[in-house]
């Protein structure tokens, strides 16, 4: 649909409109004094605090205790208890990489600790 054609006299108030808009906020911004503007002070961006949550659940979790044991030919041994014969069997004090092995059909346990191989009995 096309658009209506304004008249002149429509048209010459939009244009005594528009010019009397700007001359208007001039004489307004002549009249009052220049102020003054406070100077804004730029603060950091607060970031939100830490979520506290995610370290309870890690320190919960150090705390569980847990307990693994290798119970073969009517014998128990806890994993613990097989790491510590096989760094005493090595000789080792302080071991920086330890690899144990349980074997129960072979009744062995065979270890690498710092490049060194190992094994004995499980019972």
């Amino acid at each position: 649909m096309p658009r209506a054609k304004k008249t002149a006299a429509e048209t010459a108030e939009v244009k005594e409109a528009v010019t009397a808009a700007p001359a208007a906020e001039k004489k307004a911004a002549e009249k009052k004094p220049a102020e003054k503007k406070p100077a804004e002070k730029k603060t950091a961006a607060k970031k939100p605090a830490a979520k506290k949550t995610a370290s309870k659940t890690t320190a919960a979790a150090k705390k569980t205790e847990t307990n693994v044991y290798v119970q073969y030919l009517g014998a128990e041994l806890t994993t613990e208890a097989i790491v510590a014969k096989a760094v005493a069997d090595s000789g080792i004090s302080s071991a920086k990489k330890i690899d144990v092995y349980v074997k129960p059909e072979e009744n062995k346990v065979y270890y690498v600790i710092d490049g060194k191989e190992g094994s004995f009995f499980l019972v």
